[in-house]
């Protein structure tokens, strides 16, 4: 079971990744963990890497899929694997459809988590985190019981500064710029279905459940 994830800031990309996994048994792939692994480890992709972050550059596409492939290339990923944020352009879709080729392989599900704006947007401005333990709550999904104050440890809740409005509103707007041709590309391979993210978690799960079987 070879399957990518796609969707926009706060579709709830993380919650189903994380059923996906528990009910399949696959390693869900990010290309943020994947990144930091090598970093921390000090591998050679890694100091690449780390040499275009440091000048505040983006890391190139070829680099990207380097890192992505050569995790993927790990024995736990011969039975199949979840990927999120790779790809996440079609020049890294390609590659990754000719690396998996060459292994007699290829991606068999594209599940394209969908949300509309006004909801993403309530669901990133909306989000307070714990100054102190990292708690993360929402003012309309997750309430504290105390307003502005963590269950956990009684500290102060806070907005993140990249949940903002302004930020909240940019991240969607270069999701779905950069997006948009990767969805055409997976529509065009016929392996992609459309997943209706603004309902409940666990309908969103099932949607997902009946797309990739029991």
């Amino acid at each position: 079971m070879n399957v990518v994830l796609l969707g926009p800031p706060g579709a709830g990309k993380g919650t189903q990744a994380a059923r996906i996994v528990e009910k399949y048994g696959v390693p869900h792939i990010s290309t943020g963990d994947i990144f930091r692994a090598n970093i921390k480890a000090g591998t050679e992709l890694g100091k690449r890497a780390q040499e275009y972050m440091n000048r505040g550059e983006l890391v190139p596409d070829e680099l990207v899929v380097e890192i992505a492939t050569d995790r993927l290339a790990a024995d736990d990923c011969k039975e199949g694997f979840l990927l999120d944020g790779f790809p996440r352009t079609v020049f890294q879709a390609e590659k990754l459809d000719e690396f998996l080729a060459s292994k007699g392989r290829k991606i068999e599900h594209v599940l394209n988590i969908e949300v509309g704006r006004d909801d993403l947007m309530a669901r990133l401005t909306g989000r307070r985190v714990c100054k102190s333990c990292g708690a993360s709550f929402h003012v309309v999904n997750i309430p504290p019981k105390q307003e502005g104050i963590c269950d956990n440890c009684g500290a102060e809740l806070v907005q993140r500064a990249d949940d903002n409005e302004e930020t909240a509103s940019n991240r969607i707007e270069v999701y779905n710029r950069e997006t948009k041709p990767l969805i055409d590309y997976y529509e065009k391979a016929g392996n992609i279905v459309n997943i209706d993210g603004g309902k409940a978690a666990e309908d969103v799960f099932a949607a997902i459940a009946d797309r990739l079987g029991e």
